[in-house]
């Protein structure tokens, strides 16, 4: 294949991110981490399953930065994931030290890369991007609403009995306890869930979507969810790479939209070949509006503490 996506960190989400990738037959893979013969390993096994699974893109693995040369997209997975009891905030200045890291190896060998960050607190690692790299900020963006949104829209069809597909919803916001799920813009079939679930149990479904990380993270003990945001990762590389126009909410600069500006904040956007095309701007309340200014000035109090 001619195309090419780096992703930096071969954990459960780098790995599953990449395997998602090769999969659909969206690029060839590389994943890069600094733990000896993992992202080897891994892609390898990747590799002898292609043969059963029917596709012909290349997965390969390497310890040396230097192998994202090339790439037309790269993603960020690296850092420590969360452990029960932890927010996402706790894994501020470790994932920071990381995060900067790769952001350089990123700036000196793949400059044109459009850049998707993943790695947590995700609205404030996308900023510390955006500083290092140096890039248009419509080359970098950080994944979260189209996780949180899947959430929601996951707890609402097994509510209704329906399919998931069904099912349209969209969050704001930075990805943590502020995050503000749009329940009027929800909708089953077109149908406003507001007059098929009894408000008690949407702002039930609203509080567990906020929760949602931390919900598997207390029932794995020992890891963080990998199957939901990696394929929230793909869906955002999808509309990359395929120049798909789709509208989906990510963590991107906004320059006042939603009042909201000189910052990285979850919007809904249209994805395309150029990264972040335009940011798409709905009709809020009020008290919408409020929210979101609350999760985006949560953000900001953490972008502070690293002192950029």
């Amino acid at each position: 294949m001619n195309r090419k996506v780096t992703v930096f960190g071969a954990g459960f989400v780098g790995s599953t991110t990449a395997q998602r990738i090769a999969e659909k037959q969206l690029s060839d893979v590389v994943m890069i981490d600094v733990i000896e013969g993992m992202p080897q390993g891994k892609a390898l096994d990747m590799m002898e399953s292609a043969s059963i699974e029917g596709f012909d893109a290349k997965v390969t693995g390497s310890n040396d930065p230097a192998a994202c040369a090339d790439s037309d997209l790269v993603v960020i997975t690296s850092g420590i994931a969360r452990k029960p009891g932890m927010s996402r905030d706790d894994l501020l200045k470790t994932n920071a030290g990381i995060v900067g890291s790769v952001c350089e190896s990123i700036k000196k060998h793949v400059p044109h890369a459009i850049v998707i960050v993943v790695s947590n607190p995700v609205d404030v690692m996308t900023y510390l991007a955006g500083v290092k790299l140096g890039f248009p900020k419509n080359r970098v963006m950080g994944m979260a609403g189209v996780l949180d949104s899947a959430r929601l829209r996951c707890f609402i069809a097994m509510e209704l009995g329906v399919p998931m597909r069904d099912v349209d919803a969209v969050v704001l916001g930075g990805h943590g306890d502020d995050m503000v799920p749009l329940v009027r813009y929800t909708t089953v079939a077109g149908k406003k869930v507001e007059d098929l679930i009894p408000k008690g149990k949407l702002d039930a479904m609203v509080a567990r979507t906020r929760n949602g990380g931390a919900e598997i993270v207390s029932l794995l003990k020992t890891g963080s969810a990998y199957y939901a945001p990696s394929a929230a990762t793909v869906d955002m590389v999808c509309a990359i790479l395929n120049d798909e126009k789709r509208v989906l909410p990510c963590a991107v600069w906004c320059t006042g939209q939603y009042g909201v500006k000189d910052m990285f904040v979850g919007v809904p956007c249209v994805l395309g070949k150029n990264g972040v095309e335009k940011i798409v701007e709905l009709q809020l309340t009020g008290d919408e509006l409020a929210q979101l200014k609350k999760s985006a000035d949560h953000v900001l109090e953490n972008v502070k503490r690293l002192n950029l």
